[in-house]
């Protein structure tokens, strides 16, 4: 991957998260996926909300943020209507924004583990 690609990543990420931690997401990990073969995008952004308003507040917030920042659009996005796991897709960066069980139940964390992750904390 060209070195400016893989720096576009990375700064979006870095901004998606920062819109997490505006509405105060919890367990905010970033999954560095460049180094694992046939990944299906760069980064993996997972977090949960306690409730479905909270996981709707979030995803805006991501999408606002990513918009002023970077003027960029989730190239698809999904799950509003019930709010359990939203997918944001910037391509490069997908987020994963779940209710807390939903996030156990699938442990997406566990399926990408051999990635590079880094974890936030809303301090």
């Amino acid at each position: 991957m060209p070195k400016k690609e893989f720096k576009e990543s990375a700064e979006l990420a870095k901004i998606i998260v920062e819109g997490i931690l505006k509405k105060k997401g919890h367990e905010i990990i970033s999954m560095n996926l460049t180094k694992l073969n046939n990944a299906v995008s760069n980064y993996f952004i997972i977090c949960h909300g306690t409730s479905k308003v909270q996981t709707e507040a979030i995803a805006g917030s991501v999408m606002e943020e990513a918009l002023k920042s970077k003027k960029a659009k989730p190239w698809h996005k999904e799950g509003f209507e019930n709010a359990e796991w939203i997918l944001l897709d910037y391509v490069d960066v997908v987020v994963h924004i779940f209710l807390e069980e939903t996030r156990k139940f699938y442990n997406l964390e566990s399926l990408w583990a051999d990635a590079e992750i880094k974890e936030y904390n809303m301090d």
